[in-house]
């Protein structure tokens, strides 16, 4: 295998964490909250949205590749597609947090009240629905290329999005 394979499949495996013997979406999943906790360390939304739509667009480039050279489609060592949509479950707490406090405070309140608590929350529904993929989650995957790979997680995120703010609201409710 040449050297440039190597280097995409190792960003295609998210940095290693696809390669794990057993739950390897979930480790992938693992590094995709690391990189929404930078997006949101930088402090602003325009570098929150910049790096999404940047790593989303990539990696169904990236995937694609890696496709191709493990010879499968959506090979489940391929988890890039779990990290770039990782930060789509948060728009909606993270638009919030900006509106509602003019910044991303990454050790303050954020979404439910605890940014960590947020981010596990986040984490836990997006295993949920990137597992159980209902309805058009399932039917995305089945498009063809790196399109297909990330598409499915996209939606899937997209549906935490939908989730998880009103998640957040029963939990503030329930604390205050």
């Amino acid at each position: 295998m040449k050297s440039a394979d190597r280097c995409l499949l190792f960003f295609a495996q998210g940095l290693g964490s696809g390669r794990l013997p057993f739950a390897p979406g979930t480790g992938g999943s693992i590094v995709g909250i690391g990189w929404t906790w930078l997006l949101i360390s930088s402090g602003s939304l325009g570098w929150f949205l910049f790096g999404t739509i940047t790593l989303l667009i990539g990696a169904i480039w990236i995937c694609g590749q890696a496709e191709k050279i493990l010879g499968a489609h959506d090979p489940g060592s391929v988890v890039l597609d779990e990290i770039a949509a990782l930060p789509v479950c948060f728009l909606p707490l993270v638009v919030m947090e900006v509106l509602l406090r003019g910044g991303l405070d990454p050790v303050g309140h954020f979404g439910l009240r605890n940014v960590l608590l947020g981010l596990a929350a986040g984490f836990a529904l997006f295993r949920l629905f990137d597992i159980w993929k209902p309805g058009p989650i399932r039917v995305a995957q089945r498009l063809p290329g790196g399109l297909g790979v990330v598409i499915d997680d996209f939606f899937a995120a997209l549906a935490v999005a939908l989730v998880l703010p009103w998640l957040a609201l029963g939990v503030a409710r329930f604390l205050v």
